[in-house]
């Protein structure tokens, strides 16, 4: 069969390509454990009113853990690391990090690369760098983390494993 419009029958190939890749991709961020929770509403996070996690080295408040409009999940919370210390050994992941320092001094590492940060400063992690950081001051250093997206990789571009 012989279209009157040529035009058509292939200008519409890469609209249904587009649109069977979306629906791929949202079915599989629906089986997503991070899909399951809710997008984040506005709020306000008074510091003394955030109930206190304490741990070895560390007093941890959570402030806010959901997704974004578009589906992102987002991770937010302040830490209170002891001087001296480390929080963790240093590790890797997939999802991003940034972390925002409040008071304090940190040597912080990340792909190799170590920097003293003091109040004020911040650093980005990207997915799967290594890093780590540890509290090089004679008081507790605070800082805030907010980590970007999950630790479920994220698909291959077409073509490649």
């Amino acid at each position: 069969m012989t279209s009157s419009r040529p035009w058509l029958r292939f200008s519409l190939r890469p609209a249904i390509a587009t649109l069977v890749a979306a629906a791929s991709i949202l079915a599989s961020a629906a089986s997503s454990p991070a899909f399951a929770q809710d997008v984040a509403a506005s709020e306000m996070f008074g510091f003394d009113d955030l109930p206190v996690n304490e741990f070895e080295t560390t007093r941890i408040r959570d402030m806010l853990r959901g997704l974004t409009h578009s589906g992102y999940p987002l991770d937010m919370h302040v830490t209170e690391l002891a001087a001296g210390e480390a929080p963790h050994p240093p590790h890797q992941h997939v999802h991003e990090e940034m972390l925002l320092i409040i008071e304090g001094e940190l040597d912080v590492t990340v792909a190799g690369r170590t920097a003293r940060l003091g109040s004020g400063s911040a650093t980005y992690i990207a997915s799967n760098d290594e890093h780590g950081w540890r509290n090089v001051g004679d008081s507790p250093a605070r800082y805030f983390v907010v980590a970007l997206g999950d630790d479920e990789p994220a698909p291959a571009p077409e073509g490649r494993p």
